[in-house]
């Protein structure tokens, strides 16, 4: 139950540092070790995976409104005059969503045979 709401939060905390990234101005922008699009789809993995995770009936909503979200992101830098918009970055962030659909999808399996296993003993 803890850990329900634990990765419900973290998934709506996790976006919102997303949104956050994406549209401010690019001096804002966070620097670490990783290649930038490598950066881009691995964010995007972990949300999608964290929002799939906290959300299960919601698989295919969750699907779409990450992955279509991720367009719509890109979209948002539009309004900054020091960032732009570009299909290529859309694209890396929509197959790291696609990526953390899948790996949620798999936990949500696991966890479902578990909690099974548990009622069968």
């Amino acid at each position: 139950m803890y850990l329900d709401r634990f990765i419900k939060v973290a998934a709506w905390l996790s976006l919102c540092a997303i949104i956050f990234v994406t549209i401010s101005p690019i001096g804002l922008r966070p620097r670490d070790v990783l290649p930038v699009d490598a950066d881009r789809a691995l964010s995007f993995t972990v949300v999608a995976m964290l929002f799939v995770t906290a959300y299960p009936k919601r698989f295919w909503l969750c699907a779409l409104l990450l992955i279509c979200g991720a367009a719509a992101m890109e979209l948002l830098q539009l309004l900054s005059h020091t960032r732009h918009a570009r299909l290529q970055d859309a694209s890396v962030k929509a197959i790291g969503a696609a990526v953390g659909v899948c790996v949620g999808y798999g936990i949500n399996k696991a966890r479902q045979i578990v909690k099974e296993a548990r009622l069968d003993t």
